[in-house]
């Protein structure tokens, strides 16, 4: 990890390639959005976790909150996992290591992963309406993620009671 990207920053103006065809342009979107960086097809606990968060999908889009996801993985890979898992939210690949930087992702060599390149470890974020961070969620470990009951829960109450980006006091 090479930069700290903080809560309250401006999302990054990055467009990644979607399975199926088009760009995901998290930054130039409105609303409530929510971006879950995953491994790669070679990480079976990404597969879980994204299998859980596809059958909450219609729970976050009675939220308002819309949901993407985005890894290293190469075009073919990432295109058999959808059609294999039947995902029904954006899935973005090609996510390079500049941009793991940008993100201040953990990046994890080649070796450990199956695509033969550099992968980034998981990671949520979470942008408001204004286009600012509100959630950081970065980890080490493809154990170690938010339970997605407690984002969409803490997301709520968020968008409820406009509660303000938290962890910005220098």
């Amino acid at each position: 990890m090479s930069e700290k990207f903080t809560a309250g920053d401006a999302f990054p103006a990055i467009a990644w390639p979607l399975c199926g065809g088009g760009q995901l342009t998290f930054a130039a979107e409105h609303g409530w959005r929510m971006l879950v960086v995953y491994r790669g097809k070679h990480c079976g606990l990404c597969r879980e976790y994204l299998d859980e968060l596809n059958a909450m999908l219609d729970r976050f889009a009675k939220q308002e909150v819309r949901v993407a996801a985005v890894s290293a993985d190469p075009r073919e890979r990432a295109e058999a996992q959808v059609r294999e898992q039947g995902w029904r939210f954006p899935v973005a690949y090609d996510l390079s290591v500049e941009d793991m930087r940008t993100l201040g992702l953990y990046i994890s060599p080649a070796a450990q992963g199956a695509t033969g390149r550099p992968f980034a470890e998981p990671a949520i974020f979470v942008v408001n309406p204004d286009g600012r961070t509100q959630v950081v969620n970065v980890s080490n470990a493809p154990y170690a993620r938010p339970p997605l009951e407690g984002m969409l829960e803490g997301l709520e109450t968020t968008r409820k009671g406009r509660a303000p980006i938290h962890g910005t006091e220098a």
